[in-house]
């Protein structure tokens, strides 16, 4: 994919700004990533970033509650925000005439979020009440974005629950939410991009205009994650009052999503070679031939690939028959990785899934929304938004090679296998 006209420029305040000017349509996007996410928070605060994401849309410096929603609803524009393991993001979509209103509005809230006990208690239960209608009150609730880290991962940051305990929630304060705002809401520690219909000097100086007075604030240094690989399998169990059949998660370790890119790239195509359509090899033997699942699914990433520094997670997923033992799908899984690792796929087979991959890649960037958030996402992990268009050239590059030495790192040695029972019982 060729690389759209570009600019990035840092305000004397810190904040990394990227500007993708795009005339097709008078649209524009306007996203903020903040370089915190799950794996930041506090011990004892789990779901705390992702509460903070709520308590960002509770007025600002000069807006009152809700003045957010409908200066943007009023410009004919959608907006929203999202919590993920290393970054949060904010986004409007707007006509392009509506382009300062955004800037303005992301400006303010950068300066001063409206912090008061009153906002945190109604967040609060907010987000009580998402976790309740998302996760404990679902089938398969958290399954396995929640469940399986804190059988793979041992630390706090990889392993807790990020959506966040009831008993965490309730207990913090006005005093952690300013302290949280101070330390990861600096302009150095974020990345503003503008994507769409506007001239980029005129861009800029809206950029200047609306940011270039908010307070600096030093960058908070960043701490490694990382932590030593599985020595061996790792197991554990959770029982669901709502599955109707006993599921499975497996996890395995992936490559540094960042410093070593095209292994990582090799575990996505792997994914799409096991899971992906009926053609592939675990829906062919698993659902058609044998069959021992009802729904299975392989892939890189707990929320998606391009969301999380190392480590990271790839995991394979099956909802299966009481009858059906959870070994048994293991067994059929190490036998097709197995296969893979020792004869790498075929041309037209590795062909299809590259393909898919890539048409899949320039359908997001076609959306403003999903090409201005990448943007901003790969200037924050990667430090080069223009990767974010090249990564459809480099996944088409992988190798049938490179597939298979994705093949032999998971192994049954190394993974975590979480197996989920219905309440009244299930398959050993």
């Amino acid at each position: 994919m060729a690389v759209p006209e570009l600019h990035r420029f840092t305000l004397d305040n810190g904040l990394r700004v990227v500007l993708a000017p795009d005339r097709s349509a008078p649209v524009v996007g306007v996203s903020v990533h903040y370089d915190v996410g799950f794996r930041s928070e506090p011990e004892g605060r789990t779901g705390f970033a992702h509460l903070f994401e709520h308590l960002m849309f509770q007025g600002s410096e000069s807006l009152e509650k809700l003045a957010h929603f409908r200066h943007i609803q009023g410009s004919g524009g959608t907006f929203n925000g999202s919590t993920h393991p290393d970054y949060t993001d904010y986004f409007e979509v707007l006509p392009s005439a509506a382009l300062e209103r955004a800037l303005f509005l992301e400006a303010d809230r950068m300066r001063a979020p409206k912090l008061t006990r009153e906002n945190l208690a109604n967040q609060i239960d907010v987000v009580k009440e998402e976790i309740r209608l998302n996760v404990l009150n679902r089938p398969y609730g958290g399954f396995p974005w929640i469940l399986l880290p804190p059988v793979l991962y041992s630390t706090f940051p990889n392993a807790h629950n990020g959506y966040g305990d009831f008993t965490d929630l309730e207990q913090a304060t006005l005093d952690d939410c300013a302290a949280f705002f101070d330390t990861f809401y600096a302009p150095a520690n974020a990345v503003l991009t503008v994507a769409g219909d506007f001239e980029p000097e005129h861009a800029r100086e809206l950029v200047e205009k609306h940011f270039g007075d908010v307070p600096a604030r030093p960058r908070p240094q960043r701490p490694s994650f990382s932590e030593p690989r599985p020595t061996g399998e790792l197991r554990d169990t959770h029982v669901d009052p709502h599955a109707p059949l006993p599921a499975l998660a497996v996890g395995y370790r992936m490559p540094d999503p960042i410093n070593e890119l095209d292994g990582y790239l090799a575990h996505l195509v792997l994914g799409g070679v096991l899971a992906d359509g009926d053609g592939s090899r675990l829906q062919q033997r698993l659902v058609h031939r044998e069959p021992l699942v009802t729904d299975i699914n392989a892939g890189a990433g707990l929320f998606g690939p391009f969301e999380a520094r190392d480590p990271d997670t790839f995991s394979v997923t099956a909802i299966h028959a009481p009858d059906v033992s959870a070994d048994r799908v293991l067994g059929a899984l190490d036998e097709e990785l197995d296969a893979l690792a020792s004869t790498p796929p075929g041309e037209e087979e590795l062909a299809k899934v590259t393909a898919r991959w890539s048409a899949n890649l320039h359908s997001d960037h076609d959306r403003l929304v999903s090409r201005t958030l990448t943007l901003g996402a790969f200037e924050l992990l990667y430090g080069d938004p223009a990767l974010a268009y090249g990564v459809a050239d480099r996944i088409a590059a992988v190798s049938a090679e490179q597939v298979a030495e994705a093949a032999k790192n998971l192994r049954p040695d190394a993974r975590a296998v979480l197996v989920v029972h219905p309440e009244q019982g299930g398959a050993q």
